[in-house]
């Protein structure tokens, strides 16, 4: 078992105090965006006078021999915790085919990795699963098109908005929406200011109850963080799910999403390929995204954790690049589960000890441990909550 120190991201719209007062640590006013624990290279955690990245790399035998052989000499999944005061980008990830295409390709562009231009920082699918800590506002996957235009409908703004929003209702399901998301990401000029008035509009109804009030709260929020981008009108063709504590939201290859505020703990594959398309300062590629997102409209679908044995609970996932189960103190020892894969376990709540054939160690609240594929028989007890991730592989 080796302690695990994260490395804290410093994004714009990350909070101030969520990620501190989780660790322990005094705020210091700064955005805190996420705290990584895992090998990625551009944030791998310290172990032991060292990084994950390079303890793995000097003895592959860590992972276990299953992950190994899907995955090669790397650990195959990332844990985070995000916590957001504002919309992060409207943004889709790869599967690994895209990945491995588009990594490839540009490469062979010459564009360095540390390019703001770059599109594809590795060759990893981003596949992920985002549990709530406390409330967790997010906007996922596409709402039925004949539904969204009612609602801009109520809002008053179809004659405004004209023939760009025509295929809504001209034309069916995922044709619908992948025209009239290219075309208010391609706005420009005089017709661009169109973004403005859906604004002025939602300000007028967003006092409304119902849905056409949180669509109306929708696009103030968003406004407010990113005035009169176009990125506001693509959001509103999305569905808007509330997340309470313990609730997790999968987020597979090619599915839109924005997360809008909220803290949560993320699992997803050892990679940080995100393809944007608007709501950020940072590169945007539209044509990229739309090649890699499925427009299918899907009412969301909220995960609420199974339990496998008392204290422990698992998010039903099919991935495998990881799973994830959540971790309830228990007076007495209970077995974890994973068994065969190299192991991340954080404790958000309280203190748990954790056992091996070898040590005991107690993990308080912010505190994470690394467990070898070679642990097999590992225990927790105490009045804690954690979170633990293995590969799916095994």
């Amino acid at each position: 078992m080796h302690l695990l120190q994260g490395t804290v991201q410093h994004d714009a719209w990350g909070t101030t105090e969520a990620i501190p007062q989780l660790l322990g640590r005094q705020p210091d006013g700064t955005p805190q965006s996420e705290y990584w624990l895992g090998t990625h290279p551009q944030g791998p955690s310290g172990v032991d006078g060292t990084t994950l990245e390079k303890l793995i790399a000097a003895d592959p035998s860590l992972l276990g021999h299953r992950v190994r052989g899907a995955f090669g000499d790397e650990l195959p999944f990332l844990m985070k915790v995000l916590s957001a005061r504002h919309a992060l980008s409207i943004q889709a990830h790869p599967s690994r085919e895209q990945a491995q295409e588009g990594y490839a390709r540009e490469n062979a562009a010459g564009i360095p990795l540390e390019s703001p231009e770059r599109v594809y920082i590795d060759p990893w699918p981003k596949p992920e699963i985002l549990v709530a800590l406390d409330l967790f506002e997010t906007l996922t996957g596409f709402r039925d098109p004949v539904e969204t235009a009612a609602l801009l409908s109520a809002l008053g703004v179809t004659g405004e908005l004209g023939s760009l929003i025509s295929p809504l209702t001209e034309r069916k399901g995922a044709a619908a929406l992948a025209q009239v998301f290219l075309e208010v990401l391609s706005l420009e000029g005089e017709r661009a200011r169109l973004v403005d008035v859906v604004s002025a509009a939602a300000l007028r109804h967003s006092g409304e109850p119902g849905p056409v009030g949180d669509f109306a709260r929708t696009v103030v929020e968003l406004d407010a963080a990113f005035p009169g981008d176009r990125g506001i009108l693509a959001a509103l063709l999305m569905n808007r799910i509330t997340l309470r504590p313990g609730e997790a939201m999968y987020v597979p290859a090619g599915q839109m999403h924005v997360h809008l505020r909220g803290t949560g703990v993320e699992v997803m594959a050892n990679s940080d390929n995100v393809i944007r398309g608007g709501l950020t300062p940072k590169h945007i590629d539209v044509r990229e995204l739309v090649s890699v997102v499925d427009f299918e409209p899907r009412p969301p679908r909220v995960l609420s954790p199974v339990t496998e044995r008392e204290g422990i609970e698992r998010y039903e996932i099919s991935c495998p690049e990881f799973e994830v189960w959540r971790v309830l103190g228990t007076a007495a020892a209970i077995p974890l589960p994973g068994q065969g894969s190299a192991r991340i376990l954080f404790v958000v709540e309280g203190d748990l000890t954790v056992a091996t054939a070898g040590e005991s160690r107690t993990l308080h609240r912010g505190q994470a441990a690394f467990l070898a594929a070679a642990e097999q028989e590992v225990t927790s007890h105490g009045d804690g909550l954690a979170f633990l991730s293995a590969s799916g592989t095994r």
